[in-house]
C-alpha cells in the first residue's frame, strides 16, 4: 500500500521526500480526480486537527474516499474528549505510575514522535501512548496529585517542536517511514498491510515461529504487505489494514481491547473482539449451545451461594470447569461432594458462576478449525499418557497427548457438521471446535476463538495451503471492506 503524507507545511516536510509522498493539503482536498486512489494510505500532518480546520477535513475526506487515514476523525475525537482521557488512565494506570514514579515534580509532560520519546528510557511507556492515541505527534500533560494522572492531551504541529529536539524529531520520522510496511510499498506495491501479534515467550501461543513466518510468505504472495509484530513493537494499529492475533486471547488483557480498537477502527481483525468474549467463557457457551439443540456433556452451572444451600444432582465423576480457563488451566475433574466444594470455592474467587460437566471419557478429542464456515483442518488430539486430558501441566512443563491430522473430508459427516453449527452460532471468525464422538453421538466440548495452527501439526494434510487459506480471508475481506465504502 503506497503512503502518501498530506500536510499544509510540504516545505518542512521536505526532508522525508526521499521515502515518501508530499502533498499539500489543498492539492489532496480539491483535486479528488487525482486522490481518489483507495489503494493508499494518508498520513495527515497538517498542524491543526481541530473541528472543521483543514486537518480535520483531510482525515474525514480519506475516510470518505475509502483510503486507510492516520488519524482516523475518532482519535482526533478522542483526544479531546475527557472521557478518553480517564478511559486511558485507567487502562495504563500502573505504567503511568511505574515511568514517572521517579519524578521529582508534580507536572510532567511527555513528547511523543512517531511512537519515541528523546529519553530512552520513555521510549516504552512512548510507544505504549502511541498506541493507544494513533497520532504523529503529540504530548500529554501529567500531574501528580497523590498518584500520577493525565492532565491534557495536545496534537503537536511540527513548527512546535523544540529545536533541542528537532534532531531527535527527525531520525524518529526518519526511522518510521524506514519501516519494513512502508519501506516495501518503494520496491513493491502492496494492496494492504496486516500485522500479525505473537508472543514468541508464550509457551500456550496458537501459533509457533515457524507457522507465522508461513503465514507470512503466504500473504506476501498475494499481495499483502504482513508484519510480524508484538506487543512491544506494535506501534499503532491503526497503521495497518488488518489484524491476525496469534498470541493467547483473554477479555481481562489487552489482546480483547487491541482487538476492539482496531475493530472500531474499521479493521479486519482475526480475533474479532465478538468471538473473544464469547468463546472465552464457558458459562456463556454452554447456555449458548444448549439453547440451539446443539449436543454437549450434560450441564450444571452452579452459583457461588449453592455452596451454602444444597448442590443440585450431579454425576461423579464430573468436570469442573471455571469460565474463562483455557489451555486445561482451570479444568480439574471432581470425584464425589467434597472434591466439588474444595475447587469450585478456590473458583467462586474469580467468577460468581461455574459449571459442572458430566465426565466422557474418549481416547481422543477432535479438533476441527474452522474459518468463514468452512473447515479448514481437522486432527484428533490424543489424551497424554495415563490421563484424561490432551494437555496436563506439571509446574509450568507442558505435556502434549499425540495427534494425528487427517483429511476433513474424512472426518465422520456428523463431526463435520456439528462443528460447523456450532461455529456459526459464534460468528464468521477462525474457531477450533473441540468435539467427542461416543457411539453415535457427537458432543460439542469448546469452541476457542484462536486455535492452534502449528507447523507439522494441523498442517500436516494441507501444507502450505493451510496458510494460504487464511490469508485469503484478510484479502477477501479487505476487498470487500473497500469496495463497501466506495
Amino acid at each position: 500500500m503506497k503512503n502518501i503524507i498530506i500536510t499544509d507545511q510540504v516545505e518542512l516536510w521536505d526532508f522525508l521526500s526521499d521515502k515518501v509522498e508530499v502533498i499539500s493539503a489543498s492539492d489532496y482536498l480539491f483535486q479528488n480526480e487525482i486522490f481518489n486512489d483507495k489503494s493508499v494510505r494518508i498520513i495527515n500532518l497538517c498542524r491543526n486537527y481541530d473541528y472543521q480546520s483543514l486537518g480535520y477535513y483531510v482525515s474525514l475526506l480519506a475516510e470518505a474516499r475509502g483510503q486507510k487515514i492516520f488519524p482516523s476523525v475518532m482519535t482526533i475525537q478522542d483526544i479531546n474528549a475527557t472521557t478518553s482521557r480517564a478511559i486511558i488512565d485507567a487502562t495504563i494506570h500502573d505504567e503511568i505510575q511505574r515511568d514517572l514514579k521517579n519524578l521529582k515534580s508534580d507536572e510532567f509532560v511527555l513528547s511523543v514522535y512517531f511512537g519515541k520519546n528523546i529519553v530512552k528510557k520513555h521510549n516504552p511507556f512512548a510507544a505504549k501512548l502511541h498506541g493507544l492515541f494513533p497520532v504523529p505527534i503529540f504530548n500529554v500533560t501529567f500531574v501528580r496529585k497523590k498518584e500520577w494522572l493525565i492532565k491534557k492531551i495536545r496534537i503537536l504541529s511540527i513548527g512546535e517542536i523544540p529545536e533541542t529536539h528537532k534532531e531527535f524529531f527527525i531520525e524518529a520520522a526518519n526511522d518510521y517511514f524506514m519501516r519494513k510496511r512502508f519501506h516495501l510499498a518503494r520496491v513493491k506495491k502492496y494492496l494492504y498491510d496486516v500485522a500479525i501479534l505473537f508472543n514468541d515467550q508464550d509457551k500456550t501461543a496458537p501459533s509457533d515461529k515457524d507457522a507465522i513466518d508461513r503465514f507470512v510468505v503466504a500473504g506476501e504472495k498475494m499481495g499483502l504487505n504482513v508484519s510480524p509484530v508484538t506487543k512491544e513493537n506494535i506501534g499503532s494499529v491503526s497503521e495497518y489494514d488488518g489484524l491476525f492475533i496469534r498470541e493467547t486471547t483473554s477479555v481481562k488483557q489487552w489482546t480483547y481491547k487491541l482487538a476492539r480498537r482496531a475493530q472500531v477502527e474499521g479493521m479486519v481483525v482475526i480475533d474479532d473482539p465478538v468471538s473473544m468474549l464469547r468463546c472465552t467463557n464457558k458459562v456463556y457457551l454452554a447456555e449458548l449451545l444448549q439453547s440451539h439443540k446443539i449436543l454437549v456433556p450434560e450441564t450444571v452451572i452452579l452459583h457461588r451461594n449453592l455452596q451454602q444451600k444444597q448442590l443440585p444432582h450431579i454425576e461423579y465423576p464430573c468436570i469442573l470447569k471455571r469460565p474463562d480457563g483455557s489451555s486445561s488451566l482451570g479444568v480439574v475433574k471432581v470425584n464425589d461432594r467434597e472434591e466439588l466444594k474444595h475447587h469450585a470455592n478456590h473458583y467462586f474467587k474469580d467468577s460468581d458462576l461455574i459449571i459442572a460437566q458430566n465426565f466422557l471419557p474418549t481416547e481422543f478429542d477432535w479438533r476441527i478449525g474452522v474459518l468463514d464456515k468452512k473447515v479448514i483442518f481437522a486432527c484428533k488430539y490424543f489424551m497424554v499418557k495415563d490421563d484424561w486430558k490432551i494437555l496436563t501441566w506439571e509446574n509450568e512443563d507442558m505435556q502434549f497427548g499425540s495427534f494425528t491430522t487427517v483429511d476433513p473430508a474424512e472426518v465422520p459427516a456428523a463431526v463435520r457438521q456439528t462443528a460447523l453449527q456450532a461455529a456459526a452460532l459464534i460468528g464468521d471468525g477462525l474457531y477450533g471446535v473441540d468435539l467427542k464422538q461416543i457411539g453415535d453421538k457427537v458432543y460439542v466440548i469448546e469452541i476457542n476463538d484462536n486455535p492452534n495452527i502449528e507447523h507439522e501439526v494441523e498442517d500436516l494434510f494441507a501444507g502450505d495451503e493451510l496458510y494460504t487459506t487464511v490469508m485469503q480471508t484478510f484479502l477477501q475481506r479487505l476487498k470487500m471492506r473497500h469496495e463497501h465504502v466506495q
